[in-house]
């Protein structure tokens, strides 16, 4: 199998399956660890993140489909897509919007549906024709704490503000219009996310 990325919890090869391309997503050891310890850990993080994808396609957000997971080892559908991180800037403004009504919807979606990203950004999602597919769910969990999904719309936010700073204004009301729209109790989250900003802000 192909190398595709090497991070520090994981690494990334492209494979096959049923002679369809496929991402295959195998956690990393940990030297500092115990090996039992490592072993467990890295087994309890992947079924995770298995069960955060299925359940994040039940609540209606693109995921890859998932072919099989074992161990720390998860294979999964290749989607032939564009990173919003790589795309967003150079996109024409009715482009851009429905990428805005697109990425609010989903995080809306995942957190009716009490699942935390936990890494919310504009790197692990992708544009597929007028899909868009949120990828990466490493991090998450399973939560219906106002904060913990404020903090995911945070990310979102920093993500924005670092990557995309040019459109900043415009992608974050267009995103939040679309997130309240999906989800009923989006401003109490909202509420609580303008208490975390203040927070960072002085701290």
């Amino acid at each position: 199998m192909k190398i595709v990325q090497r991070g520090a919890e994981a690494v990334l090869y492209m494979g096959t399956h049923e002679g369809e391309k496929t991402l295959v997503k195998e956690r990393v050891k940990k030297g500092y660890r115990i090996q039992e310890l490592d072993s467990v850990i890295r087994r309890r993080r992947t079924r995770m993140e298995t069960r955060m994808l299925d359940r994040a396609r039940r609540a209606g957000v693109h995921t890859p489909k998932v072919w099989s997971s074992e161990g720390s080892k998860i294979t999964m559908e290749w989607i032939e897509g564009k990173r919003v991180k790589d795309c967003l800037n150079d996109m024409p403004k009715n482009e851009r919007m429905k990428a805005y009504k697109l990425i609010g919807g989903a995080a809306a979606r995942l957190h009716k549906a009490g699942l935390v990203h936990g890494d919310l950004t504009t790197s692990n999602m992708i544009l597929k024709g007028d899909r868009l597919y949120v990828i990466d769910f490493g991090l998450g969990k399973m939560s219906e704490k106002v904060e913990d999904q404020a903090v995911d719309l945070y990310l979102l936010y920093e993500a924005i503000r670092s990557t995309h700073f040019r459109l900043l204004e415009e992608a974050w009301k267009n995103v939040l219009k679309a997130y309240m729209l999906k989800y009923t109790i989006a401003n109490a989250v909202i509420k609580r996310l303008d208490k975390i900003k203040s927070r960072r802000r002085y701290a």
